[in-house]
């Protein structure tokens, strides 16, 4: 593969990573939070919620092809819990 390319953007004042390679351009979320207030809280609830788990499945689900459907079951019944941690690797 490739390597990776980054880049830096600014939006509204913040400068926000960008990673690029041959999958695509990966935006780096945590430095979209930086300067809010408990701004990686605001990452886990939404790697928490339904719709983003929903969204990460179907996404798996297309492009990925060692995608476990029968582990995914499991996560789909803790979304919004608490104790549900989601992760994203590139």
């Amino acid at each position: 593969m490739k390597k990776s390319k980054q880049s830096k953007i600014s939006v509204q004042g913040v400068t926000i990573t960008v990673v690029s390679d041959t999958r695509g351009d990966f935006i780096n979320l945590t430095d979209m939070v930086r300067d809010f207030d408990r701004g990686s809280a605001l990452i886990e609830q939404w790697l928490r919620s339904k719709d983003t788990i929903m969204f990460l499945g179907a996404r798996d689900v297309m492009y990925n092809p060692t995608f476990n459907s029968l582990e995914f079951e499991g996560i789909k019944g803790e979304e919004g819990r608490d104790n549900l941690y989601m992760r994203a690797a590139l």
